[in-house]
């Protein structure tokens, strides 16, 4: 593929440390690279300066001449009283704009809900990213370089930018480059991972689920480097690998070599032990919302609420925004009142919030870490049973990630991640027995959304999490919940449901507005990026894709084989014999390349099959 722009040799330095030294990268045509790593490590730094905003200390980055660049950073800057529309098409006539479907689809799937003329000053911060996001989309460019896209979107936003970005930059057309913590969109997006780690850039082929897959690979070959990384990504691709809620057939990795990782990593949560642990703490009595109902006013926020948290239980609720999830957590959590119907609590349940805010650290802003943490408790019991782990604060801490450094950090100088993290062990240690998280991954890197899920893995209650970041609520939670239309609906089908319910509400409500087509959309009468549903396949297709499927396995199986047995021969031929040696090496490239194609293939007749 046509190389776009490249790196040589860079190397940065803050006051601190060197973040980076001498690296060098390539970006080619129909490349879309998702940047992972620690935050501070330098992700954002290196995305600024392959797209020009930032100068290295020493090195290069060279560009194809009339490449053309678009960048999203982390700020969302718009002039003075700019309005949606200015800020989105410029100064472009309308009939302009108005005729290019790329426009009409950006307008139409991230902010058709917003006044056109409306003041950019005056929306939230998920509406500001919104409108940077549709006047980057609208433009034109060969290589996009997006840091944090999905910061503030919903569930709903987040898929769609997914899918426009699939559909936009298919392979071998312009590149994308981008920075994020969502897990999910990095591996529904990107064909290639970069790791940003210990001053150094590290490739690895596929999304997140195939990332953690070469990098559980690479810890078990170098087995006494970062041995809590190690069983931590185990741990993950365990989940990734078994079952997870519309995940099966995406990751892109070799079946047999994922299975045979986590042959010993047993099963993330022993359900049966925390549920009979939450039982004991708890009562068989959690919180009941029995036809419950909010209103303030003439304004109806939830009604016919009918819900029995059980002891043990781990739920997801979703819903757009403004739908009432604040109101159904506060009922939850005894902060709301209901206005109707009744909610009922167990004599033992102690409800703890992690808010979107860091109250529970303002009174603690001038205390070193070790000092807020050892006052509230000497020890803490993670697992269950026989697996049961006494912790003491400091312990607790290291396994989120702290240095020992930072235990005398005062809070008010953590990072905001860390802040997070604290947050959520001051919360953990005071003991509840109920757990609301109200967007709990913010600021949070890939590690640390890790070791948080393993930290929540093993607390035995009852656990509501509201989140944007679908991954995070796949992993944690059992089933999901959503608001619609002021009513709470449970979703069999998970996140999946709750978007193909969404997109069925859209539809209705355009067809019951035929013929007086909002502006901002552009007279367009689809969704934007919507797709006509598949057929599904009749009896005689699906048992011809059946059998195409085995077949491709067979052959999967035996190209494998033969490749095991080349590289085995490669270690008897003479090694001073260079064009032999290069002349097997071709043939064993060829047989892999043969691979991926039938990999491609399997995974397209999994998707056929359901």
């Amino acid at each position: 593929m046509a190389h776009l722009l490249g790196a040589e040799a860079l190397h940065l330095e803050v006051p601190t440390k060197t973040v980076f030294d001498s690296v060098t990268l390539g970006v080619a045509e129909g490349d879309r690279i998702g940047i992972v790593g620690r935050n501070g490590d330098g992700k954002s730094s290196l995305l600024m300066m392959l797209a020009g905003r930032r100068e290295p200390d020493s090195g290069q980055v060279t560009m194809r001449g009339g490449t053309t660049i678009g960048v999203l950073d982390q700020a969302d800057a718009f002039a003075d009283g700019e309005t949606v529309g200015h800020a989105i098409v410029g100064d472009r006539e309308e009939y302009e704009w108005a005729g290019d479907p790329r426009t009409r689809e950006v307008i139409s799937g991230l902010v058709s809900d917003l006044p056109w003329d409306a003041p950019v000053d005056a929306l939230s911060g998920g509406q500001r990213r919104r409108v940077a996001l549709a006047r980057l989309l609208s433009g034109e460019y060969d290589v996009l370089f997006l840091d944090e896209p999905t910061n503030h979107l919903d569930v709903e936003g987040i898929a769609w930018l997914a899918d426009h970005l699939k559909r936009r930059w298919p392979r071998g057309q312009g590149a994308l480059l981008v920075v994020t913590h969502d897990r999910w969109f990095l591996d529904e997006v990107c064909s290639t991972t970069w790791e940003v780690h210990d001053r150094i850039v590290e490739p690895f082929e596929g999304g997140y689920a195939a990332y953690i897959l070469q990098r559980v690979e690479r810890d078990r070959q170098a087995a006494t480097i970062e041995q809590k990384r190690q069983n931590l990504a185990r741990k993950e691709l365990a989940w990734l690998r078994r079952g997870a809620p519309a995940r099966t057939s995406k990751p892109k990795f070799r079946i047999d070599a994922a299975n045979e990782l986590i042959a010993d990593v047993p099963e993330i949560r022993d359900r049966v032990s925390l549920q009979s642990m939450a039982v004991a703490r708890l009562g068989k009595e959690v919180v009941n919302l029995l036809d419950a109902g909010v209103s303030y006013g003439d304004r109806v926020i939830l009604e016919d609420v009918e819900w029995r948290l059980a002891p043990g239980e781990r739920t997801g609720i979703l819903g757009v925004n403004g739908a009432g999830k604040s109101t159904l957590l506060g009922l939850i959590s005894g902060t709301t009142e209901p206005t109707r119907g009744t909610v009922k609590r167990g004599s033992t349940v102690k409800v703890a919030t992690l808010t979107q805010r860091l109250d529970e650290l303002e009174e603690h802003l001038t205390e070193p870490v070790r000092t807020v943490i050892g006052r509230l408790r000497t020890s803490f019991t993670v697992g269950s049973g026989s697996k049961a782990q006494e912790l003491t604060p400091g312990q607790l801490l290291e396994r989120m990630g702290f240095t020992s450094a930072q235990l005398s950090t005062p809070v008010k100088d953590l990072s905001g991640g860390q802040k997070r993290r604290l947050q959520l062990l001051l919360i953990l240690l005071d003991q509840p027995n109920v757990l609301i998280l109200d967007e709990p991954t913010n600021d949070l890197d890939t590690d640390m959304l890790a070791a948080m899920e393993d930290l929540l893995d093993s607390w035995p209650g009852t656990l509501i999490v509201v989140s944007h970041d679908r991954y995070f609520l796949e992993r944690v939670t059992d089933q999901q919940y959503a608001i619609f239309d002021r009513r709470l609906r449970h979703l069999p089908g998970g996140v999946d449901q709750y978007l193909e319910l969404r997109g069925a509400e859209e539809a209705a409500k355009r067809d019951a507005a035929a013929g007086t087509p909002a502006r901002v959309a552009g007279g367009s009468g689809t969704a934007a990026g919507a797709a006509p549903a598949a057929p599904k396949l009749s009896g005689s297709e699906l048992r011809a894709a059946q059998k195409e499927l085995s077949a491709v396995e067979r052959k999967m199986e035996k190209l494998q084989q033969q490749i095991v047995k080349d590289r085995d021969r490669l270690a008897t031929l003479d090694q001073s014999d260079y064009g032999l040696l290069n002349a097997e090496m071709t043939k064993i490239t060829a047989l892999e390349a043969e691979v991926s194609e039938l990999e491609e293939q399997w995974l397209e007749l999994s998707e056929e099959i359901g």
